[in-house]
């Protein structure tokens, strides 16, 4: 188990220490719901980006659509010539 230094202001400590945040259950959960929703805010920045795209990725379908009619308009040109 690792151990955590914190530097605070005293009456924050204090405070802290009557709630029984250093404890270390508690202090675990803290940590463990800060990480948590620090990952659900980076994945609601990932989702909210993807909205917001006005051009969202590709799928495979669609590549290979735009593929095959490149192609086909290129065999339309070197026809015509």
């Amino acid at each position: 188990m690792a151990s955590v230094t914190l530097i605070l202001p005293d009456d924050l400590a204090a405070s802290a220490t009557r709630a029984g945040l250093f404890q270390p259950q508690a202090s675990e959960a803290m940590v463990r719901e800060a990480l948590r929703m620090q990952a659900a805010t980076a994945l609601q920045a990932i989702l909210d980006r993807g909205r917001n795209d006005e051009e969202l990725p590709m799928s495979e379908a669609e590549i290979q659509a735009e593929i095959d009619a490149y192609r086909a308009e290129r065999r339309e040109w070197a026809t015509a010539r």
